[in-house]
């Protein structure tokens, strides 16, 4: 399940027509640019582990790349990444940017209050419902769909309605109100829409969207979860073992009352 497809009417496709695209000859380190495509994004700018993903319309500073020399001719084999929403670092192939992206000259982040934000949870929900529905399995790094991981998913459902959040689970729970860190006084704090924390005294290491009564949907991986999107509960009496795992698991629980405002965005 991908972000919506953003639609143009006959003028904007001719403006578009006039826009400068993404190649070698356009390419300039610190350029702003908006995909025209989904695209996969990598961990380094060598390796082929999924970092992230990134649908069409999001916006990305070019701010590194990788060139190798073949026949004396200097080829831009993968570009590094700064995704504006996010400040999320990775890499792209360049040859599945070549006139996939359009120069943008700046950019700057949605403000959304509180209130709207809360206004628009029961879509977020519907989102993630939605995407339960369709047929998939846990992918590390996947945010475009049907295949998601736990925080991949919990971005995409909040930005697909123009909410956005941090990328990874850590981050996340960072970014978030507070709600608790006791998950047996909970019950009664627990709102649809927030967050719910997973991993060691340590370090976050997974994320759920809570929708109502102790009642969470989440992707998770194959070892101890789901290998998709499940809903679990966190106040079961006779908790099944995956939902006893997350809740021996639970570190803590958040709510998301404003958008990710990019620690760049003054300099773009």
């Amino acid at each position: 399940m991908v972000l919506p497809v953003e639609r143009h009417s006959a003028r904007e496709e001719f403006n578009m027509t006039l826009e400068v695209l993404l190649t070698k000859s356009s390419f300039v380190l610190g350029s702003l640019w908006r995909l025209r495509k989904n695209i996969d994004g990598f961990k380094s700018e060598n390796s082929d582990e999924l970092a992230t993903q990134a649908s069409v319309g999001r916006r990305f500073q070019l701010i590194a790349c990788l060139k190798s020399n073949f026949q004396n001719k200097e080829i831009i084999e993968r570009v590094k990444v700064r995704l504006l929403e996010d400040d999320y670092i990775c890499w792209f192939r360049f040859k599945e940017l070549i006139y996939q992206a359009s120069k943008i000259e700046s950019w700057e982040p949605d403000f959304f209050t509180e209130e709207k934000i809360i206004s628009r949870i029961p879509r977020v929900l519907s989102w993630t419902k939605d995407a339960k529905k369709m047929r998939n399995k846990y992918l590390w790094g996947g945010t475009l769909g049907p295949n998601f991981d736990c925080s991949g998913l919990v971005q995409s459902a909040f930005a697909s309605s123009g909410i956005w959040i941090p990328r990874d689970a850590s981050q996340q729970e960072k970014f978030c109100k507070n709600i608790g860190l006791d998950v047996d006084v909970l019950a009664g704090e627990l709102k649809p829409g927030d967050l719910l924390f997973f991993g060691s005294s340590e370090k976050c290491t997974h994320v759920a969207l809570h929708i109502e009564n102790g009642f969470y949907i989440h992707s998770s991986g194959v070892t101890d979860g789901h290998n998709g999107i499940e809903i679990d509960g966190l106040f079961q009496p006779n908790p099944g073992k995956i939902s006893s795992f997350y809740r021996s698991k639970f570190r803590s629980a958040g709510r998301v009352i404003s958008c990710y405002q990019s620690e760049n965005s003054k300099e773009v």
